[in-house]
């Protein structure tokens, strides 16, 4: 096979049957088409190129279901169960777009993964380690501000590390008479959603927002303060660096423990405070309830007394 994929007889009207299209064309054009995280769009970048890879390899130039099938269960043999499920989401949403664009059917259309297991691959913090790390960050100077600022924000409010990083000064506004941040969630395409700021959290931003008096509304919430990046927009690694660098000042030495984690935190207590599946669900801004059952399943674990019973009978 060609470094092409041929397309079905008869499928496009605007392309020639008889043309195959480039894979390297095909996969520049579906990224740019992604709307997504840059962590995101380097795991579909991966998932494409291996996938193109294994054509190349099997020397199939118009793959089928079948193909796609026979593809997922080789890479079982050396692949981990959540790499496997992203890889073929991303070839999901490879043929998605080709079908949308005309060039190719969707012929990975409700293809599942691999099963993985219903359980956090990042631990959540207690509402006293949030304290503690809060104490931890040095707010003498316009960096320590934003990462105060960017720590309370992410463990009161649970917003991704996108979703931080998307943010814009004007993003701030008032409804109801509180304090409201509007984001871009996870998929989104605007900020139709927002997060209620606690006014300790809105205090902290504010705080930070007061060493940048020239920023205009449309400016980024969150800048860079580096010599090579000052002023730009805060990227997704910056304020995953930023968060795991004020847990390691307070002595939270744990890959399990990321800026992920602040959302995980945020989620947790909201349910320990006594919040309802469907509030946590709203707040989370969960796709499905399915997610925030995950939450409060593995909380009614924690509180489970099985084996302090058995203990107690036994010893």
């Amino acid at each position: 096979m060609e470094n092409a994929l041929s397309l079905q007889p008869g499928y496009s009207a605007a392309i020639s049957s008889a043309s195959p299209v480039s894979l390297e064309d095909l996969r520049v054009r579906f990224l740019s088409w992604i709307d997504a995280s840059p962590k995101t769009i380097q795991t579909y970048t991966r998932a494409i190129r291996q996938f193109f890879k294994w054509l190349r390899a099997e020397e199939i130039s118009r793959p089928g279901r079948a193909d796609i099938l026979r593809w997922r269960d080789q890479l079982k043999a050396s692949h981990a169960a959540a790499t496997i499920q992203a890889y073929i989401i991303a070839v999901r949403q490879f043929f998605k777009w080709t079908a949308a664009e005309g060039l190719y059917p969707n012929v990975a259309e409700h293809i599942k993964g691999a099963k993985i297991r219903r359980e956090h691959k990042k631990d959540a913090l207690t509402a006293s380690q949030v304290k503690a790390v809060l104490s931890k960050i040095d707010r003498s100077g316009e960096i320590g501000l934003r990462d105060y600022a960017l720590f309370a924000l992410l463990s009161a409010c649970g917003l991704r590390d996108i979703e931080a990083s998307r943010a814009n000064i004007q993003d701030l506004r008032q409804i109801g008479g509180e304090a409201v941040l509007f984001v871009q969630g996870k998929g989104r395409s605007d900020k139709a959603e927002y997060v209620k700021l606690a006014p300790a959290v809105e205090a902290a931003i504010r705080e930070y927002l007061g060493t940048r008096p020239e920023a205009s509304p449309d400016a980024p919430l969150f800048v860079s303060g580096s010599n090579r990046a000052n002023g730009e927009r805060l990227s997704t690694r910056s304020i995953s660096g930023a968060i795991k660098s004020a847990l390691l000042r307070a002595g939270y030495n744990s890959a399990r423990l990321t800026a992920h984690s602040l959302r995980h935190t945020a989620i947790t207590l909201a349910l320990l405070g006594g919040c309802s599946l469907q509030e946590v669900q709203q707040f989370a801004r969960h796709s499905s309830i399915n997610t925030t059952q995950i939450y409060a399943h593995n909380l009614e674990r924690a509180a489970n007394r099985s084996e302090a019973a058995i203990a107690a009978a036994l010893f």
